[in-house]
């Protein structure tokens, strides 16, 4: 079996689990280790970009967004924060669906697939709104929620085309049904739609190909993916680098599994940078956007 890491630029890691040195991962059926939280690992402290850096950037993506340039763009920025364990205790105390650590440089707690292949059929789980479960009617709230459905729609719409690009038969499964994942201490709902394509018989003998051409992935980009890319390196201004790439195992033969690289935590030289983000529309406001970007820095620890 292959692993296989991709960052936001494309550049590729692929290796045989058998021969993982210093790199583990888990999926909600298979991991390459025993771990079991040894403690319970807390940010002590968040240090994110300032409002008026975030207003900059986020006024630059509205201007793309009324000129036509962009529908949807996932905006993100790094965080300096202070945590009370190592990389590899983050790792053993997450708990989520995907979670990688790699040679001490990163780690990552996601609860999004990219695709999955079970033999010559592909999908994909585009997640695109939330809101913390303990809301009054929560789920009523994030289903109505104009600003929510626009975006989830836009991304759908986007996953269907880049399905078509390497399959047939593309079609909407689930239509925005809604998750409960944790979040820190706290529990959020999550809404989520399912994407399925058929692949040609042969789709094994060129699989990496097949998954670059759908990167990067939609949920965080934006559509349409290539002028939105352009525009997220100008808004940005520094290098997601793993971050928003995904991860994957595969038999090369009948099945492939994948996570987009979000809920991550990166390992500087002195201290440690966590990068977090929101897809933005033009109905978007800026101070719930901001908001956004900082609540989604946490660590979803086992309980």
């Amino acid at each position: 079996m292959k692993f296989f890491l991709i960052d936001f630029e494309g550049n590729t890691y692929i290796e045989d689990v058998k021969n993982l040195q210093n790199v583990y991962f888990s999926f909600p059926y298979f991991s390459n280790h025993n771990f079991c939280a040894e403690k319970t690992c807390k940010i002590l402290k968040k240090e994110p970009i300032s409002f008026e850096y975030y207003k900059r950037s986020f006024e630059y993506v509205i201007e793309e967004i009324k000129k036509g340039n962009t529908y949807l763009l996932n905006l993100t920025h790094p965080a300096k924060i202070t945590v009370d364990c190592s990389l590899l205790d983050i790792f053993k105390s997450a708990k989520a669906s995907f979670k990688l650590y790699f040679k001490n440089k990163f780690v990552c707690f996601s609860p999004e697939r990219f695709v999955r292949i079970q033999n010559n059929k592909i999908f994909t789980y585009p997640m695109k709104g939330t809101i913390d479960a303990s809301v009054p009617c929560a789920k009523e709230k994030i289903l109505c929620d104009t600003k929510e459905t626009a975006e989830h729609t836009m991304v759908v719409d986007l996953l269907r085309n880049d399905l078509g690009i390497v399959g047939k038969n593309v079609r909407v499964n689930k239509f925005r049904f809604v998750d409960k994942i944790k979040a820190g201490g706290r529990e959020l709902l999550q809404v989520s739609s399912e994407i399925e394509a058929t692949l040609p018989n042969n789709w094994q003998y060129n699989w990496l190909e097949l998954l670059k051409q759908l990167l990067p992935a939609g949920s965080i980009s934006g559509t349409p993916k290539k002028k939105t890319v352009e525009i997220i390196k100008k808004a940005e201004n520094y290098n997601r680098g793993f971050y928003t790439g995904i991860f994957g195992i595969t038999d090369e033969k009948t099945f492939l599994d994948s996570a987009v690289i979000i809920r991550y935590i990166e390992k500087s030289k002195s201290f440690y940078i966590y990068k977090s983000g929101g897809g933005i529309t033009i109905d978007s406001n800026l101070e719930n956007e901001y908001e956004e970007l900082i609540k989604k820095i946490y660590i979803p620890n086992k309980r």
